[in-house]
């Protein structure tokens, strides 16, 4: 019925589809005035696009009416940015393009609003398709932990869980195409299962975001932005194919799409193929294969009145477990999961919709996630799958935003979700069977004050119930345990400025209030759990917390700098605890508890490049982050303090090549010493990297190739948010990545 819903709502938006306005103009070099082919023009909230051709001409048909914000974009020279208001009328815009120095602010879709880096109150970071294609790690998730505050739990380099300014799990919302992601996230070993097809970029709120997401985001959000539509009248592709020296890995993916007369489509498989990792020093870590594989498609009209999509995900990863069951086992190198690992399926119908009246922006968005988990055991278990969990989620988001003028906006939303939690026929029922329900209204209003400053204010209230029937639990399933409703309501708001200077320097502020209701396992979680027993707690209550941000940021021709501190206070933080108490068989028994708690710390970050060396680019950030019990004792799962430093050389154009590149780059891990009740500390480590690569300019097509390489002194370490360290397994030695990627058109 779900499903049924969400393509009856995409095909009555689509039967509203007319006529529309249009984007013309001639794109060229501000000093040489040579005309530039191959400039990608981008309408950020349409995704709708094209590329100037060889006279640096280009036109874009069938835009909505209403105010939107364009960027022009080339290889080697700074983004553009200009909002432009379509009023039924064909505009004119010719745009003059600076060589690239230091990238300048982007246009954003994850904030409140839509806009500039420039007018948000909250940093967002953006990582680029061409950022994340230069990282050397097998898993499209581990390409994240560039972005300083961000790092990883891991469970080899195929199991990768983020965590934000030190909070993971479910305190961090991750978005596919703005549609909350439902992956049982209670637990680091359970990964988001995500990949790079279609994606066009991936950008990064650091802080409380509940205000726009609900529950789940109270450390940050991650938003997967999907791919620009392929230019009108135009069928075109891309292969990318990756090698991976220390698995033994390969990831191969094709991408197709299309526009005509403003029906737009597209279609994507990606395999992605590792060995068990080779850890410093030279050993193997055994069953920590994994072999992904992912289908994605699209289709959707673009006219006038607005744009309607509709997408279809599919993915299936099975990733090996280097638990001592499994290590007693496979004691040979392979590539083929036959013990012991996680079979995942996961797939997720979206419809994304927007109508655009003038002022007025209307938002329907539905998704329909079905998610699969089941753990397949061995040949010495009792039986071979043991667990086999169906996690089915509804969500629907209705907005409106309204322009009262060109200084004040506002939006008023009304979003909701239905979930439903099934177990199989597999004996082990980790979490009961249950149901979810919620409702939500917010609002927000945005006013600038010229160019001087903006400032935003809102408010949201939601609404939870949680079912949960009778069920047996336990060792064998062997108690009954009654029937649980629990119903939790909160209301969170935030209030948030930007301050400028001037042009290049900004102050930021922004102070939160974000909630988490408990999920379905802290609640009621009974069984075994890796190597330990964890039970949940019926009388757990709202995570709630207050987080003040502060932020300063420079950018000129030749240098940037940015510095963030943020103070994090949470009240009722929901953490697993050990108890003295074990099971029959001496395994420990792990409770969920709460208490106040609070986080602190930043990040800083510089990046110059000499105006007598165009050549050179010199970067160095720093993540700092601090986190306790009010009562005593640290948070588990907190990141150790980080120190990168990077040396680039980069010649923007030359001939043929745009931005060729060689780097080196070295990361100072410091020790963290401030481990948790039943964590243990982890010493300091260093790891030095490296990379070269270029695009290759062929007939206004970009060819990419690079060659990275991490670790490449094969240092032995030992992450502190590495699972395995549990089993004495240390982080992977050193890995070299071939990345290529080839583009195609079949019309033009």
């Amino acid at each position: 019925m779900k499903i049924k819903l969400i393509i009856f709502f995409s095909v009555f938006f689509l039967l509203k589809a007319n006529a529309q306005n249009s984007i013309t103009g001639r794109i060229t070099d501000a000093g040489t005035h040579e005309e530039l082919p191959g400039v990608n023009i981008i309408i950020n909230d349409l995704s709708l696009g094209t590329v100037s051709n060889n006279n640096g001409q280009y036109k874009i048909n069938k835009i909505p009416d209403g105010q939107f914000f364009v960027t022009f974009s080339f290889v080697g020279y700074e983004d553009k940015t200009r909002t432009v208001d379509f009023q039924g009328h064909k505009i004119t815009i010719d745009i003059k393009l600076n060589p690239l120095v230091i990238q300048g602010q982007e246009v954003v879709i994850t904030g409140n609003f839509t806009g500039t880096q420039h007018e948000n109150t909250v940093r967002i970071s953006s990582l680029e398709m061409k950022d994340i294609t230069h990282v050397t790690q097998p898993s499209f998730m581990a390409s994240l932990e560039s972005v300083p505050g961000v790092s990883m739990i891991t469970k080899g380099p195929g199991v990768g869980t983020p965590v934000i300014r030190g909070l993971s799990l479910s305190n961090v919302l991750v978005l596919n195409k703005g549609i909350p992601m439902a992956n049982f996230q209670f637990s680091e070993d359970h990964p988001y299962l995500i990949d790079g097809l279609g994606i066009g970029r991936v950008e990064i709120i650091k802080g409380p975001a509940s205000l726009m997401y609900g529950s789940g985001a109270i450390g940050g959000v991650i938003n997967l932005v999907a791919e620009p539509v392929a230019r009108e009248g135009s069928i075109e592709g891309v292969v990318s194919m990756k090698a991976f020296s220390n698995t033994m890995g390969t990831l191969s993916s094709i991408e197709l799409k299309g526009n005509q007369k403003g029906f737009v489509y597209g279609a994507g498989t990606e395999i992605n193929s590792n060995k068990d990792f080779i850890p410093g020093g030279g050993a193997t870590a055994f069953n920590t294969r994994f072999n992904t594989h992912s289908v994605k498609l699209n289709a959707g009209i673009i006219k006038k009145i607005g744009s309607f999509r509709l997408f279809y995900d599919f993915n299936r990863s099975k990733l090996g477990m280097a638990v001592p069951p499994a290590l007693e086992l496979v004691t040979v190198r392979g590539r083929k999961n036959e013990v012991w690992y996680q079979d995942l399926a996961d797939q997720l119908l979206i419809s994304k919709n927007k109508i655009f009246l003038g002022n007025l922006k209307l938002q329907a968005d539905f998704s329909y996630q079905n998610n699969n988990r089941r753990l397949q055991g061995s040949q010495l278990t009792s039986v071979r799958e043991l667990v086999n969990m169906r996690l089915k989620t509804f969500t629907y988001l209705l907005k409106s935003v309204y322009h009262f003028s060109e200084s004040t906006k506002a939006f008023l939303g009304l979003q909701g979700m239905s979930q439903t939690n099934r177990n199989g026929e597999a004996p082990q029922h980790i979490i009961p069977d249950a149901n979810l329900n919620d409702v939500s209204v917010f609002s927000m209003v945005r006013h600038s004050f010229g160019s001087l400053a903006i400032l935003e204010a809102g408010i949201r209230y939601d609404y939870r119930m949680i079912i949960v029937p009778k069920h047996f639990a336990g060792i064998n399933n062997g108690t009954l345990m009654p029937r649980l409703v629990r119903k939790f309501v909160n209301v969170s708001a935030s209030i948030g400025s930007t301050i400028h200077f001037n042009e290049n320097m900004l102050l930021r502020f922004n102070l939160a209030s974000a909630f988490r209701s408990p999920n379905i396992a802290e609640l009621t979680q009974n069984g075994m759990h890796g190597n330990r027993y964890d039970i949940g707690n019926t009388n757990l209550k709202n995570q709630q917390n207050v987080e003040a941000d502060l932020g300063f940021h420079i950018h000129t021709t030749y240098t940037t700098f940015e510095i963030s501190t943020f103070y994090n206070y949470i009240e009722n933080y929901i953490f697993l605890s050990h108890t003295a108490d074990t099971i029959s068989n001496g395994t420990k028994i792990y409770r969920y508890k709460q208490t106040p708690s609070h986080l602190l710390g930043g990040e800083i970050s510089i990046h110059v490049h000499p105006a007598s060396i165009d050549w050179l680019h010199l970067k160095a950030n720093y993540a700092y982050i601090y986190a306790k019990k009010n009562s005593g004792g640290y948070l588990p799962l907190i990141p150790a303090n980080k120190l990168h430093f990077e040396i680039m050389l980069r010649k923007n154009i030359w001939k043929m090549f745009r931005t060729s590149f060689i780097k080196v780059a070295c990361d100072y891990v410091l020790a963290q010493n401030h481990a948790a009740e039943f964590e243990t500390t982890t010493p300091g480590y260093f790891l030095f990297n490296a990379g070269i690569g270029t695009d290759l300019k062929v007939k206004n097509r970009i060819f990419s190739f690079s060659l990275m390489a991490t670790n490449l002194i094969d240092k032995q370490y030992m992450d502190h948010l590495s699972t395995l360290k549990d089993v004495n397994i240390y982080n992977m030695g050193r890995n070299i990545s071939l990345n290529i990627r080839i583009p195609f058109g079949i019309k033009k």
